[in-house]
């Protein structure tokens, strides 16, 4: 098996598109829009949006700035190709951003659903065959 898609459910699906498109740079798939439903180019998968039911999101209070959702059984894992400058980019948007005592980062999107950051993996150039 392999991994096909992420889904997260969202309070505001308007403004957690404009986040995942804006400040992370996701590509939306518009084929894939609907009224409750959006899913983005994650690179080797897809990362859909589902907008949780109006009567359900009503219950739910989002903060400004978000509160991280520290006891999440989840966190989406993003790789930068300049990690050092996709936090410095962040940081001036406004992301909420944690640095972790192990050295790693993680971001917190205005729900407050953390997001790792890592720089992105090289993978080593194929090598040639040997002549025979």
């Amino acid at each position: 098996m392999r991994l096909q898609s992420t889904m997260l459910f969202v309070k505001s699906l308007p403004v957690m598109e404009k986040f995942y498109t804006q400040v992370l740079g996701l590509r939306p798939l518009d084929e894939s829009r609907g009224d409750t439903w959006l899913e983005f180019d994650a690179g080797s998968t897809t990362l859909a949006l589902h907008a949780i039911p109006p009567h359900l999101a009503q219950q739910i209070n989002i903060t400004s700035p978000p509160t991280p959702r520290e006891e999440s059984p989840y966190k989406l894992v993003l790789e930068a190709g300049h990690l050092e400058a996709e936090l410095a980019r962040l940081r001036t948007l406004g992301v909420v951003l944690i640095e972790r005592p192990w050295g790693t980062w993680d971001g917190v999107d205005p729900e407050g659903n953390i997001f790792g950051l890592v720089e992105l993996r090289r993978k080593p150039a194929p090598q040639g065959r040997p002549l025979e």
